[in-house]
């Protein structure tokens, strides 16, 4: 099953950065931020959490829960919150499957060399669990407010 706006959003069950194992269905009765990065610690990555992590309460207060997914393993992920003081759950995609459900696992070029990693994107699932809405190709840079906009002027209208 692929990603598609309008249909259901792609299931999954992924290890947390909590110890649990977490699943889409979970989430059932929320919306969901479903954001991709490519490698806990890195400078964009790190600011794109950090702003995540400061409108928390915006985003709880819209009935909404965020969950960051990477192929980084949990005790990364537990360090990385630890580090940042981050209030949600990072889920570990190891084996990048549901990047590849979602369409993020690419092929990538830095320095001349190609690698295949995540393409930052985010995407909103909302509470019955169908993929609504979508970024492709993030810039960090006012990304977090842009998702949390949409939420409030799309689905809470």
């Amino acid at each position: 099953m692929k990603a598609q706006i309008g249909q259901e959003a792609p299931p999954f069950t992924l290890p947390s950065s909590n110890g649990e194992t977490v699943s889409l269905a979970d989430f059932k009765g929320k919306t969901v931020v479903l954001y991709f990065y490519p490698k806990d610690m890195t400078p964009g990555c790190t600011t794109q959490a950090c702003d995540f992590r400061d409108r928390i309460d915006d985003f709880s207060g819209l009935n909404t829960v965020i969950l960051g997914v990477s192929p980084d393993p949990v005790d990364r992920h537990k360090k990385f919150i630890d580090k940042y003081e981050l209030p949600f759950q990072l889920l570990a995609d190891e084996d990048h499957q549901v990047a590849e459900d979602y369409g993020v696992w690419k092929l990538k070029k830095y320095f001349g060399k190609e690698y295949m990693g995540i393409e930052r994107s985010t995407f909103v699932i909302d509470k019955d669990g169908i993929l609504v809405k979508e970024w492709r190709k993030v810039r960090v840079k006012d990304h977090v407010e842009e998702a949390l906009t949409y939420i409030k002027d799309e689905l809470e209208s």
